[in-house]
């Protein structure tokens, strides 16, 4: 991804929902570093516990530019009370897990679906300058609800552009695969379980997975931060793994079982579909896909600006069909790399 950065955070005031998740406390550590002179980075999220828990990290002496705001994403009065004064949103708030998701489904639409809502109200209300909402894969032709309600909360995030009228907040989105090492994926779930002599289930040995990094992924969130016009789905290109690369190089002395899957499971994963693909632009080292419907800019602008080429008609972007896998050595460099860290 291209490093040069055209929107300096510093001296920028930065909410980030769902702030004390994998990604919210990786964010945060490099935002202080590569831009000690943020203003404010406001944490909000509904958990009390890991509120007090990242504050340890942080003391408030030491940090004074760190406030944590208890909130849900569902409540837009308290959402647009902690947005005053907000210039960038970071919406990472969601229900993630694929099962729960299945059997708890008002509960993720009103967290998916009707907090993004909010947000876009929120960031309006406050002409907030620029807000990424962070996606997954599993919104492009979605096979359950928690895709189901990321398409849809792509979707509020793309079309705010068009209701924004003659202010200057622009809405984009990041679409990425399965997070290294987050909290309860399969890498550490495997490392645990063989950690402890246990048997690890395996839902499909055919299964297929996009893999990217907590590091990889807050870059491409920046990135988009700088380079986005409004309206974008930035997807990175990254490289894919199976299951079994990840059984061999995790636990290659565990015993197993097949499980099958789980509900709402897909054995393979897609971040640009085939017709995603028809307004999507190839930029090299990652993809854009372009709003269906724009009334502020041109598919050419977006074009010109990216400096990228359509995607041929018909391509698709799946992580079975990749050209860049891991291997099971490096699946296994990167993971007890990442597995430090966390």
């Amino acid at each position: 991804m291209n490093k040069n950065q055209d929107y300096d955070l510093n001296n920028k005031v930065i909410l980030i929902t769902g702030g004390t998740g994998s990604f919210g406390k990786r964010f945060i550590s490099l935002i202080l570093k590569n831009f000690p002179k943020v203003r404010k980075i406001i944490i909000y999220s509904r958990d009390e516990l890991k509120q007090s828990e990242l504050k340890k990290n942080y003391p408030p002496k030491d940090y004074p530019n760190l406030r944590f705001f208890i909130g849900d994403v569902r409540d837009e009065g308290r959402l647009n009370l902690a947005c005053k004064g907000v210039d960038v949103i970071i919406h990472a708030a969601a229900l993630k897990q694929v099962d729960t998701a299945e059997y708890n489904p008002t509960e993720c639409i009103s967290t998916n679906i009707i907090g993004a809502e909010n947000v876009i109200k929120s960031a309006l209300e406050n002409e907030v300058e620029r807000v990424v909402a962070l996606s997954t894969d599993k919104a492009c032709s979605p096979a359950n609800l928690y895709g189901a309600t990321k398409l849809v909360s792509d979707k509020l995030f793309i079309a705010a552009n068009n209701i924004r009228g003659m202010l200057h907040t622009r809405f984009s989105a990041v679409r990425y695969g399965n997070v290294m090492c987050s909290r309860g994926s399969v890498i550490p779930f495997f490392y645990d379980l063989s950690s402890k002599s246990e048997i690890i289930p395996i839902t499909d040995m055919e299964m297929t997975r996009f893999n990217i990094t907590l590091d990889e992924g807050v870059n491409l969130v920046i990135y988009a931060l700088s380079k986005m016009l409004g309206g974008e789905i930035f997807v990175p290109k990254i490289p894919s793994y199976s299951i079994k690369t990840v059984l061999e190089a995790i636990a290659p002395h565990s015993k197993y079982e097949i499980i099958g899957i789980r509900p709402g499971e897909k054995i393979h994963e897609e971040m640009v579909s085939s017709t995603e693909a028809l307004t999507t632009l190839d930029c090299k080292d990652h993809l854009v896909i372009l709003p269906s419907v724009s009334f502020n800019i041109n598919l050419s602008d977006y074009e010109h600006f990216h400096k990228g080429n359509f995607l041929p008609k018909g391509s698709r972007y799946r992580s079975d069909e990749n050209e860049v896998w891991e291997t099971v050595e490096s699946l296994r460099d990167r993971a007890f790399k990442e597995l430090k860290q966390t």
